[in-house]
């Protein structure tokens, strides 16, 4: 309140002058108390006109960059010795991620009555009694908040001002919006008596004024413990690190706990460039290594290996700003430190079998393969794009993550030989960082398992094998309930009869394990043409040879099983083209080989018979007897089909139960 002296008025005494009049005796004293109120009140006039002064020309802004990884973090900051008056200007905008930011002040009484946890659990039981979740998280915020907003900024960012109404300190909350699962980078700005921080162009300006206090999920410090073997086929194991901030301190305890492994630690950086080690060059069956990074860095690793002649199973505890880890009892808590290998899932559908080449051992299909996975380097804000989901042509997006060295699940079809003809390919990614990859398309598979040995009854097996670019590291592979065949295979000659599906890990082009998706079907051939164009002719042919046991002319028989040698020459042109020159006999063959030979010999039995015609009244006018192999030819009529049988039995025998 400013005090104003009453003006001396023309021809009309002063109050000083009144006061004296009619008070000669309390002059001094009048006096003295009139030039005490005059200062006090001078004072006051000043104070508040440097208060006025300081509020309006120097305001403080603060810029802090954060991260919540999860629902389940709030990250909360302390405001000490607010005035009643000053006006609190906060933005939440976030930077990375999809993150959906909430953010809400709280005096110190409604700090102390406020339920870690239960704004989620709140607006959880809402929606499982099928309540409106907006209304409930306007209650509960209206009731535990002195100020709050969720999506009043641009996009998704949350915006708010408030003037203090008491003297005293005060919280800021920051979590993700309720509503959904968001995580993600933050910027966060606050202004005291700054308005202009709502208009998004503020800058820092004054002394830091927040504080980041410790509460849920907000821990600088965290621990994570992981379990691995070593042997002679996998001597050492690399762990790729998160980012670390500068001034961040790394620790890595290593303990052995089955085994005689000795093992040796080594912290490497870009490059392979080794930083720190522990127990390179000792015996024991523990290790400790600590460093502290001087600046913020990536994509470093902490190699452990066996010592030569060790092998077993380790612990390894790495702590970040928790020295704890050196004792090997810590228990892991806050954050992840480690790069946990993508996990896509694997999906292959048959749709279409083009083509069978089996003199060239391959396939012809067409194809669609469905990869989905989740990578939160891929997440974004819906309200940057104003968009459900992003859809990229592949080529699109492998141009993105290569930009932003974001490591996908590239891979290769092992078994493909000519090009692929790609239909459609597309990525589809969420605002969460769920992408699923699609591709159809058409192209020329090997098929080296071929076995024609059953042949025409042979199961053959065909497979798509799909493997990682790189090692299981970085990417590792499941099956996926897409993979299936498709109804409208559209190939005649061949029906499928079974399928499955494998995921292997084994040493790839990078000479480390990669994954591998492997599709594997079988197939049987429809029999209809081999019966009715080989197998009944050749019954056929075999009955007609059977047939010429009942004639006496033995010059007739010649002609007629002589005749079906040329058949069999035939059909065995006929299977052969068919096929590619293999080193093995198949059991069409051999039941070829096997009619050609019996035949050959029939051949050989009525020519003998024809021969010894002649001789045969010779024989019978001088009284020899008659040859055996006349007696013979009495039996022949069920001697010849009982051998076909046994023959045939036995190359089955052979071929199908052996």
């Amino acid at each position: 309140m400013m005090v104003v002296p009453h003006p001396v008025t023309k021809g009309r005494p002063s109050i000083m002058k009144s006061l004296h009049a009619h008070f000669p005796s309390c002059r001094p004293k009048i006096f003295l108390v009139s030039l005490l109120v005059f200062s006090l009140a001078l004072v006051q006039v000043i104070r508040v006109a440097a208060k006025n002064a300081n509020d309006s020309s120097t305001p403080q802004v603060q810029i802090i960059q954060g991260n919540i990884p999860n629902a389940d973090t709030i990250r909360t900051y302390l405001i000490t010795n607010l005035a009643s008056g000053d006006d609190i200007s906060v933005c939440v905008q976030g930077t990375s991620g999809n993150l959906d930011p909430f953010a809400a002040l709280l005096s110190k009484e409604q700090m102390d009555n406020l339920v870690v946890g239960s704004f989620g659990e709140e607006v959880q039981k809402a929606i499982d009694e099928h309540r409106d979740p907006i209304a409930v998280v306007s209650e509960f915020s209206n009731k535990n908040f002195s100020a709050w907003d969720d999506d009043s900024g641009d996009g998704f960012s949350a915006a708010f001002e408030y003037t203090i109404p008491k003297d005293g300190d005060y919280y800021l909350i920051m979590l993700a919006s309720p509503f959904s699962e968001t995580f993600g980078n933050y910027k966060l700005t606050v202004g005291l008596n700054a308005p202009q921080v709502l208009d998004g162009d503020a800058t820092v300006k004054g002394d830091p004024f927040l504080v980041l206090v410790q509460t849920k999920g907000a821990s600088t410090g965290a621990i994570q413990k992981v379990t691995t073997s070593l042997d002679e086929t996998k001597p050492a194991h690399q762990h790729r690190l998160l980012p670390f901030n500068a001034k961040d301190t790394l620790y890595v305890y290593v303990e052995t706990i089955e085994g005689n492994l000795v093992p040796q630690v080594i912290l490497r950086a870009y490059g392979s460039k080794p930083i720190r080690s522990a127990n390179y060059d000792g015996d024991k069956q523990t290790a400790f290594l600590e460093y502290t990074f001087p600046e913020q860095v990536h994509d470093y690793v902490i190699e452990v290996a066996a010592r030569s002649g060790t092998s077993g199973t380790y612990n390894l505890y790495i702590g970040k700003n928790d020295p704890s880890v050196r004792d090997g009892n810590a228990v892991s808590y806050g954050e992840a430190l480690l790069i946990q290998p993508i996990n896509a899932s694997v999906g292959v559908k048959l749709q279409q079998i083009t083509g069978v080449d089996q003199k060239a051992e391959n396939f012809s299909a067409v194809v669609s393969t469905l990869i989905a996975w989740n990578d939160p380097a891929l997440a974004y804000r819906p309200d940057e794009c104003e968009c459900e989901s992003k859809v990229l042509t592949t080529k699109e997006f492998v141009t993105y993550v290569t930009n932003e060295g974001i490591v996908w699940p590239a891979f290769t079809y092992l078994n493909q030989q000519n090009n692929r003809w790609i239909q459609n390919d597309f990525v589809v990614i969420q605002p969460n960082g769920d992408a699923r990859y699609f591709e159809r398309f058409t192209t020329t598979f090997q098929a080296p398992d071929f076995d024609f040995r059953q042949f025409p009854f042979d199961t053959q097996s065909f497979f798509i094998r799909v493997d990682s670019l790189y090692p299981i590291d970085y990417v590792t592979f499941t099956a996926s309930d897409f993979t299936e065949i498709g109804s409208q295979l559209g190939e005649e000659e061949w029906y499928i009869t079974d399928h499955e599906v494998d995921v292997i890990a084994e040493p790839g082009s990078t000479g480390k394990d990669t994954a591998s998706f492997i599709f594997r079907f079988y197939a049987s051939r429809h029999l209809a043409f081999y019966i009715y164009r080989i197998l009944l002719p050749l019954g056929l042919i075999i009955l007609v040879a059977w047939i010429t046991f009942f004639m006496d002319d033995y010059g007739k028989r010649v002609d007629a099983t002589t005749a079906n040698l040329l058949l069999f020459i035939a059909f065995n042109f006929t299977i052969a083209g068919d096929l590619p020159r293999l080193g093995y006999l198949t059991f069409m063959d051999t039941l070829l080989a096997s009619a050609f030979g019996l035949s050959v010999l029939v051949v050989a039995y009525n020519v003998a018979l024809k021969r010894l015609e002649k001789e045969k009244e010779k024989d019978q006018e001088s009284g020899q007897a008659v040859p055996w192999l006349f007696r013979l030819d009495k039996y022949m009529l069920w001697v010849y089909p009982l051998i076909y049988a046994l023959v045939f039995g036995g190359v089955t025998w052979y071929f199908f139960w052996r």
